[in-house]
Parts: structure tokens; sequence; C-alpha cells
């Protein structure tokens, strides 16, 4: 079974704002002034103009923050919003960008509990043009990213982020929407498709770095290829799965600039799925971090993400389940390397990936599950 990690944004970590005056569609005064009304936010008069604070564009969207004049008083209306759009000039391809960002915000964040990802006035995909644009609360002023790429969070603000993670993960554990109304679950002919699709990855990932691969970890994906029916049951068991983010590096979190750890909000949705909780996990610490800070931390996260699943009455899954799934998860992170060369990612960051994965499971011992 193929780990369906999309490809990394690492927007706001590796791209600078460009001031432009040009006005997107989507940012007309008209239009916010129905969204804002809809949203219950507006009530009286309207948003007169709207100006361009700054343009930020990204390896799969382009980012606007946007500056509301209104003509009236308008009590409790936001001064300011972040559009989020395709990149301008994009056409069209196999990647349909933004796709599953616009149905995250319009069918999950409406039915999770407050507080833990930005607040969406106006998500909207056009599947004929593949236009599509998110209008989300404007968090500039009150949150901050943890640290500039690739610097990771203090030790307290890796435990608020986990914590976080567990809040929204709990709140759609095992829920039974999973799979039947709110994504897919992958079936067998699928399965299938996925370990050719791998294999085949892996042959033109060899292929381009040459020796530069070294013989065991060949092996390796050899054997894991071979292997993906037989770890792919945990996932076909459906059983203690979530929401999983899908990006989850701890760069794709807004930190409250007054410290309050119950304030964190989790963004860039666009390759969240029904999964393993462990995935994010995995995705955050073993694929990102260097042995030396994983080695400090990772435990300790784990118990910290684990203790806050407890208190929110996730039963029947203890340390050793989680321990267990993440160890999986790691094997399985392996394989982002992979998928990020073969979507034409730069090397500047699925080879740093490929060297702290590996570490990783030999530190994990999921070589083990490979039998």
């Amino acid at each position: 079974m193929e780990k369906k990690h999309e490809i990394p944004r690492y927007s706001t970590a590796m791209t600078e704002p460009q001031t432009t005056p040009e006005l997107p569609k989507s940012a007309d005064p008209a239009h916010l002034t129905d969204v804002l009304r809809r949203a219950g936010v507006l009530e009286k008069g309207r948003v007169a103009s709207v100006t361009v604070e700054s343009s930020t564009p990204t390896i799969l969207s382009h980012i606007y923050r946007l500056r509301l004049s209104h003509d009236a008083v308008a009590d409790g209306a936001p001064a300011s919003l972040i559009l989020k759009t395709a990149p301008v000039g994009r056409p069209p391809g196999p990647w349909k960008g933004g796709q599953r960002e616009v149905a995250f915000y319009r069918d999950i964040a409406s039915a999770s509990p407050s507080g833990i990802v930005p607040r969406c006035f106006d998500a909207h995909w056009d599947d004929a043009s593949e236009a599509w644009h998110l209008l989300l609360e404007d968090l500039t002023d009150t949150h901050a990213i943890p640290q500039p790429w690739p610097l990771p969070p203090t030790l307290a603000e890796c435990e608020g982020i986990v914590r976080t993670r567990a809040r929204f993960h709990a709140a759609w554990w095992d829920d039974p929407r999973l799979g039947v109304s709110v994504g897919l679950w992958q079936d067998s002919a699928t399965d299938e498709q996925s370990a050719e699709r791998l294999a085949a990855q892996v042959q033109r990932f060899a292929e381009a770095i040459g020796d530069r691969l070294s013989g065991g970890r060949r092996e390796f994906y050899a054997r894991l290829v071979e292997q993906v029916p037989r770890l792919g049951a945990r996932y076909r068991s459906h059983r203690h799965m979530t929401i999983v983010h899908g990006d989850a590096h701890v760069w794709n979190s807004f930190l409250p600039r007054n410290g309050d750890p119950d304030g964190i909000r989790l963004f860039d949705w666009d390759a969240w799925r029904p999964d393993t909780a462990t995935d994010d996990l995995a995705y955050m610490m073993a694929l990102h971090w260097h042995p030396d800070l994983r080695r400090q931390r990772e435990r300790h996260l784990l118990d910290v993400y684990h203790a806050e699943l407890m208190a929110r009455d996730v039963r029947g899954y203890d340390r050793r389940a989680l321990q267990d799934d993440y160890r999986l998860s790691a094997l399985w992170a392996t394989t982002i390397p992979i998928w990020q060369h073969a979507a034409g990612i730069p090397p500047v960051i699925w080879w740093h990936h490929l060297d702290r994965i590996h570490l990783a499971i030999d530190d994990l011992g999921c070589r083990e599950l490979l039998g």
C-alpha cells in the first residue's frame, strides 16, 4: 500500500513576500461583502475597497494579504484577510493543487473543534477551470511560524504542536464518516497499483542518483516493495484511524505571539487523508530532524501526544500501540524522498530527508518490520 505523501509546500519558510498592486478577482469588494455577510461578521455596511498588502508566491499556491476598507462602522468585521489561490499563470495539470484544501475547509474544518485551524470564510473549487481560492482569517499580527526554516522550534513549542495535533486527531478518531463521506480508503486494486508505481519510482530514483544511493539502501527499497502488501495490513484494518495532515512539518503551524499553548493553528491542508495518526508524527520528527535532536525529543513528544489522546477520550490505544504505529509510519516515510524526487521537488529537500529518515529507522529498529 502506497502512503500518499503529497508534494510538500514549505510555503512560509522558503519564499519571500512580494508587494504587488494586482487584485485577484476573488478579492473583489462586492464578493468579499457577500462572503463576510454569509459568515455573520459583517452586519452593516460593505467592503468599500481592497488593497493587496503583500503577495507571496509558493510552489503550488499564491498567498495574498488583503487590507479591507469598510464604508461604515463594521464592528467585528475583519480589517484584513488572507487569500490563497492557484499560482499565477500555472496551467491545469495532473496535480490538482488546492482541491483537497478547499474540500478540507468546506467539509472538515467546519465539523472540527474550533481553534485548531484558521477560520475560513470562503472555499471555492471549479472543476472545469481548476481555479480555486480560500479566504482565511489573517493571523499575521497574532501568530507566527515557530522559527525560520530549517530551524526547529523549542521543546515547549514542539509540545504545543503535538498536543494540538492530538486534539485534532482525537476529534476524528475512528469517526464512522472516514472513508465514506470524508476521504476515501484505498482498495486492493489501488494497493496493487501503488506497489507497481513505487517499484517504478524507486528504479528511476536509483538510476537518477547512481552510486550516491548505496547498495544497502537499494536492497532496502527492493525488500520494501516486496513487502508492501503485508505492511499494508495495518492500514486495511481501518481501526484507530483519523484524518492526518499529510505535510505535518513544524513550519505548517502558527504559534501565538503571546505564547498561549492552546492557541496554535495548523495550516496548509492540501494533503489530508484518512490514515494512521503517527504518519504526521513521523513526518514531523523522523523525516525532518537530525539524529541528535530527534533522540533528545522523540520519545518524550510521543508521550506528550499519547497523554493528550487519552485526555481527549481516545480508548483502546495504549502507548505500545502508538510506538508500533510510529515505527511503521517511519518505515513508510522512507518512500517520501522517492515521491518528492518524482514530483520534481528540489534535491535540497529530498536529499537531506533521505539520510535523516534512514538514520531514524535504524534507531527505531524499523528494518525488522520487513521480515
